[in-house]
């Protein structure tokens, strides 16, 4: 099983920190600051020996020449990003300090994004970026509702049990969007509760796992009834399909 852990940046960003049980070698996910990854790997002793990117947003990337200053170590994510020394693309299968690697283009939130999907031990583990997260997903930027719900659609089929580590701590605020989606969801009603509980004691709320997500995120439910009546009475067709009602739900979610 990696060990994973968040290293908190900025106001609400997770840069996930993950190796193998036997090594010290660490790779970092989206180190948008490197002043606390420097200090986390001063404080456990550990080296960093690898990034990986999601995507071009600079609270994702504006550690990388810092952190690579000294260090000769590679860069991987999306092509055209400063700083990126082995470009992936969708499809792609890397091995970075013994960890496996399959690359998911999800275009949606940004053009360029990418996911990075671990199957390393028991436990599979996707490093997602601001594509999916903990009850919501990302702002649809530069892509579109089609793009964004055939991204999420492919992370949906997943495993089950896929833990998933997003890029920020917005799980309460999304649950309570949720609710107002599908309000009788008794799943969904639960969690808010857990939620809370976690944040009241400064907890993360990350990671998640997906077979909770698929019960409870209005973005991997478009095809459910509920969300369909919700979307329905923000002016979506009756007959529009799941792609249009992501698009409703998260234009009403931009204005929520």
């Amino acid at each position: 099983m990696l060990i994973i852990s968040p290293v908190p940046a900025f106001k609400d960003n997770y840069i996930w920190m993950l190796h193998t049980p036997t090594s010290k070698d660490v790779l970092v996910v989206d180190p948008g600051d490197a002043a606390p990854v420097e200090a986390r790997l001063a404080a456990d002793g550990l080296n960093l020996a690898g990034i990986l990117i999601t995507h071009h947003h600079h609270d994702h990337t504006g550690g990388i020449a810092e952190l690579t200053r000294h260090r000769s170590i590679a860069v991987y994510g999306p092509p055209g990003i400063c700083g990126i020394t082995h470009p992936v693309k969708d499809g792609d299968t890397v091995t970075i300090n013994d960890i496996p690697f399959t690359i998911i283009a999800t275009p949606g939130h940004t053009l360029d994004h990418i996911a990075y999907f671990s199957e390393f031990g028991d436990n599979p583990a996707l490093f997602c970026g601001d594509t999916l997260f903990v009850g919501g997903c990302g702002r649809l930027f530069e892509g579109t509702a089609q793009q964004m719900y055939t991204s999420l659609s492919r992370l949906a089929a997943l495993p089950g049990n896929t833990r998933i580590y997003c890029a920020h701590e917005y799980t309460q605020a999304n649950l309570q969007f949720a609710l107002a989606v599908e309000p009788d969801n008794p799943v969904l009603q639960q969690r808010v509760h857990v939620v809370a509980k976690l944040r009241t004691n400064n907890e993360p709320t990350v990671p998640s796992i997906l077979s909770q997500e698929l019960a409870t995120n209005p973005f991997l439910r478009s095809e459910q009834p509920a969300v369909i009546r919700a979307a329905c009475n923000r002016g979506s067709d009756a007959n529009a399909g799941p792609a249009q009602v992501l698009g409703i739900i998260r234009a009403w979610k931009d204005n929520f």
